[in-house]
């Protein structure tokens, strides 16, 4: 955590930065001093590492360490405080949230590459394609500025134009609705009234489904390049409704989390069933010399350079992670309701 430097009582206000309270930092904190020595140039430090008998020596000597706190304590530092700092792990803690909800800023480092099972020992072996482009991957994209600044640790000038910025910045206590006790209990609503899990999940028959519906399944979206299901198509049983499907391409090598993404929305995996079919390579118009059903996490995906096609054989291998540099994918991204990304528009 920091305080001002001129700053000689805990209870002025002023900068905050955790280092992984309550864990232990004596493989955390290694490497991360170059970064606190600036942030000492601008603030008092304080950390909450916890120790049992001796001060960890990975801890400099200008933090003023606390140690662990009980909750109620660590509430009380976090609304004294104004920057909260992530130094890479753990991912998607709930610490993050609880500062901003104090009102501090939460400053947290952009991996470049992204981490994957490809190139990270926590991921390593894990069966997923997932990518973390920071530590806190929702507050980065659902939460953002002013609240959070994620930047480059690599770049020493970019990280201390960041920590300028902060100390100039003001901002009030901010909580996700969907974090709050409301937002949590219209999300159960949701999923207990709209969701069956008594009854078999029917069959969407990929192969023919142009036969089925002479008039096409899906529509370009006005103003749009995206694709949505056409309102003059029948509608599946389906949660989320089809009204918030939005179909569109990935680039090769980007997942269909990344394109969704791009265009401002999520990818849904219940989705996929419906655009399993070569109704959805022909409206894209993808030019497809062979279409074959593979078990391949990627698919449904196409080869520009190939003109080969392929769907998804397994429905239990469809995946929003999954990425090929040979591939572009088809991806089922929708819309998401404003501070309740799990739900789409039309959910309630």
């Amino acid at each position: 955590m920091n305080l001002p430097q001129d700053s000689t009582d805990i209870s002025e206000s002023g900068p905050f930065i955790q280092t992984d309270a309550g864990v232990n930092g004596k493989h955390r904190d290694k490497g991360k001093e170059k970064f606190l020595q600036i942030l000492h140039r601008y603030m008092e430090v304080h950390g909450t590492v916890y120790y049992e008998t001796q001060r960890p020596p990975e801890v400099p000597a200008f933090v003023k360490n606390h140690g662990l706190l009980p909750q109620q304590e660590l509430q009380q530092l976090l609304r004294k405080a104004k920057l909260f700092i992530g130094f890479g792990f753990p991912y998607e803690g709930p610490a993050p949230l609880e500062a901003i909800a104090n009102g501090c800023i939460y400053l947290q480092p952009k991996f470049h590459p992204p981490h994957s099972s490809l190139n990270h020992e926590f991921f390593r072996g894990k069966p997923t394609s997932r990518e973390v482009s920071s530590q806190h991957p929702y507050a980065e994209q659902y939460i953002g500025q002013p609240h959070v600044m994620t930047v480059d640790y690599n770049n020493s000038e970019e990280f201390e134009t960041a920590v300028r910025e902060i100390m100039r910045t003001k901002v009030e206590p901010y909580l996700p609705y969907e974090y709050t006790c409301e937002g949590m209990l219209e999300r159960v609503h949701a999923y207990i009234q709209h969701q069956d899990f008594c009854s078999i999940e029917a069959p969407f028959p990929p192969a023919n489904a142009s036969r089925v519906w002479p008039g096409g399944l899906f529509t370009l979206l006005p103003n749009s390049t995206l694709l949505g299901w056409a309102a003059n198509s029948t509608v599946p049983p389906c949660w989320p409704p089809l009204s918030a499907l939005r179909l569109t391409v990935s680039k090769e090598g980007q997942s269909c989390v990344e394109a969704c993404q791009t265009s401002g929305l999520v990818c849904e995996p219940a989705f996929f069933r419906f655009i399993n079919n070569k109704e959805a390579l022909i409206k894209l118009e993808i030019q497809c010399e062979v279409v074959e059903l593979e078990v391949n996490h990627i698919f449904p995906a196409f080869s520009v350079a190939r003109h080969e096609c392929g769907l998804q054989k397994e429905s239990l291998l469809f995946s929003c992670a999954g990425f090929s540099a040979k591939y572009r994918r088809i991806c089922p991204c929708r819309d998401f309701r404003k501070g309740q990304v799990a739900l789409c528009r039309d959910c309630l």
